[in-house]
């Protein structure tokens, strides 16, 4: 109980942020409302080992050159005098900080030794495995909203084609424990770990996760996620989605009007 009730005080962004952002009144959902740059958001608090920071992308923005970057820092936002331009490199260069910038494609990061293609989990098992820690796979993929094409968004979604960097794509950062005591920092894309993109983490310090609202990326949106057992709500929609042709069928069911939603859009 302790754990979900940090989590849903880490899932909305600290109230200390880049001068170009916006936050809503909730402080779940950041607009960069002008220019490219200027667009450091940080969690509320410092993150729980395992505890995903997921965002999902709302908004784009053409014209510019670069995407989303995500990654966690020991530097606590309330001690920043001045938030930096950048997360790469301005905030990085401050130590302490470890930041991932995601592209269309190529977010793998290969270990040396490790294989290029890891097997992926079997596509109904509920669980991302990372580690020693297992996350509910279902909040962690975006989903296309209702359309007459939205079934194909959903699969290039199940097997991770659609780009990182798409709306709707939903990307995490986690770090994960190790024997010697210092954390690997992992990033999820539309419930694909990418492996350890940085290594040798101290968790003797608060690790706060860092979204950089960078270029292209608008507007990004915290998604709550859900840890132990799946809810009802998630059952019922894995039944739901696993008996239709696609979501649009949806609608024609008779369901509760909220039960319907929550199949559609999350």
């Amino acid at each position: 109980a302790a754990m979900a009730a940090r989590c849903r005080l880490a899932a909305r962004f600290h109230h200390v942020h880049g001068t170009n952002v916006q936050l809503d009144a909730s402080r779940t959902r950041a607009t960069r409302v002008q220019s490219f740059a200027n667009g450091l958001c940080f969690s509320q608090e410092p993150l729980a080992p395992g505890q995903v920071f997921l965002v999902e992308i709302e908004e784009k923005e053409g014209g510019w050159c670069g995407h989303l970057r995500v990654g966690l820092t020991a530097i606590d936002p309330q001690h920043l005098e001045v938030v930096p331009e950048y997360s790469l490199p301005d905030l990085v260069n401050m130590g302490d900080t470890w930041v991932f910038a995601i592209t269309r494609s190529h977010n793998r990061v290969v270990v040396e030794g490790e294989a290029a293609a890891p097997v992926r989990a079997p596509p109904w098992d509920p669980f991302l495995q990372i580690e020693r820690m297992r996350i509910l796979r279902d909040t962690l993929v975006g989903r296309s909203r209702p359309g007459r094409y939205s079934h194909i968004l959903d699969d290039l979604y199940k097997t991770n084609v659609l780009p990182a960097t798409a709306r709707r794509s939903r990307i995490g950062v986690l770090y994960a424990p190790q024997p010697d005591g210092t954390a690997d920092m992992h990033i999820v894309i539309n419930g694909e770990d990418m492996g350890p993109s940085a290594r040798h983490l101290p968790t003797a310090r608060p690790l706060y996760a860092v979204v950089d609202v960078f270029a292209s990326t608008k507007s990004v949106r915290v998604i709550p996620v859900e840890y132990g057992f799946p809810s009802l709500q998630t059952l019922c929609r894995l039944v739901i989605q696993k008996h239709i042709i696609h979501r649009l069928a949806i609608e024609g069911l008779d369901l509760p009007p909220l039960l319907k939603s929550f199949c559609q859009h999350e």
